[in-house]
């Protein structure tokens, strides 16, 4: 994999990991909470082949993660400013074709329902992995019990001593995010990938923790109950070109309820769970991905 440094136009600039020539058709890879873009690197390296495609293959690292901008506003993290730096990365390395699929998972898939909504000529096609779309994320919030608790971690992450506290004990809650149920560290947490994820959280976690402060989705709770009245625009929901929902189903923050409806918003939908896979799926089952991946681009 190669670096490439993305300065935006409107003053963001973008580091990302690359694979394959320019001008090819661009697949552009989404990393979500609280990872880079190196979890994509074996997937960008196999596109990046002439026998799988030849794509350009570009995994940035979303806006408040190092080594990208980071500003310290919580506003600067607010969807619109988000969803920009994507449209803008598309279109220094695609424009005008747009990306021939759009690639994402967590925060980065809520990124990319919202680009694809927004801006349908920048993605041919969209791949989400274990992301919810908004409509269904709204639902679920307002009114699923099952799923506001899962969900209740947010409001850790959007306290004002967050980044401090997930800094302790060499990112000991960080890291646990990643545990299996028991609470023991998975197999695929490598030594060196955990020193991957140490150098991106050690630069810094204001940014990651201001994605969830400046979001409107959170669970209610005890004297904050705004989710209740929030309502999204018809416009930010339909995405109308081909799309592949591949879901964990063991998820313990995201419950397979997020996937009921999803046609209404999305009239080109396949859905593929992956029984045996949880939230991490890109680690845990990097051959399904592939395969899946592979299987949507020769449609």
């Amino acid at each position: 994999m190669d670096a490439a440094e993305h300065p935006l136009p409107h003053g963001i600039t973008l580091h990302c990991r690359v694979a394959g020539a320019p001008g090819r058709p661009l697949l552009l890879f989404l990393h979500g909470f609280p990872e880079g873009a190196f979890v994509w690197d074996a997937l960008a390296t196999h596109f990046a082949q002439a026998a799988h495609g030849g794509y350009r293959c570009v995994a940035p690292y979303l806006r408040g993660y190092a080594p990208s901008s980071s500003p310290s506003d919580e506003a600067s993290y607010r969807a619109k400013p988000l969803v920009q730096d994507l449209a803008a990365l598309i279109a220094a390395e695609a424009d005008p074709a747009g990306a021939a699929a759009v690639v994402a998972h967590d925060w980065g898939g809520a990124l990319a329902w919202n680009l694809a909504a927004l801006h349908p000529q920048r993605v041919q096609r969209l791949m989400i992995l274990n992301a919810p779309h908004p409509g269904a994320f709204l639902r679920e919030l307002q009114h699923s019990a099952a799923q506001q608790q899962a969900s209740a971690y947010m409001h850790f992450l959007r306290r004002p001593d967050a980044e401090q506290l997930l800094a302790e004990d060499d990112f000991r809650r960080l890291f646990g995010f990643f545990s299996r149920p028991d609470g023991s560290a998975p197999d695929w947490l490598t030594p060196e990938l955990r020193a991957q994820y140490r150098a991106v959280w050690g630069a810094g976690l204001a940014g990651l923790c201001h994605y969830y402060r400046a979001s409107p989705l959170a669970p209610p709770c005890a004297g904050d109950e705004r989710i209740l009245a929030v309502q999204l625009p018809p416009e930010l929901l339909t995405v109308r070109m081909p799309t592949r929902v591949l879901w964990g189903l063991d998820d313990p923050a995201l419950l397979p309820g997020l996937l009921d409806g999803l046609d209404a918003w999305v009239p080109r939908l396949r859905v593929q769970p992956v029984p045996g896979a949880s939230h991490w799926i890109v680690h845990e089952q990097p051959a399904a991905v592939q395969a899946a991946l592979a299987g949507f681009l020769a449609e």
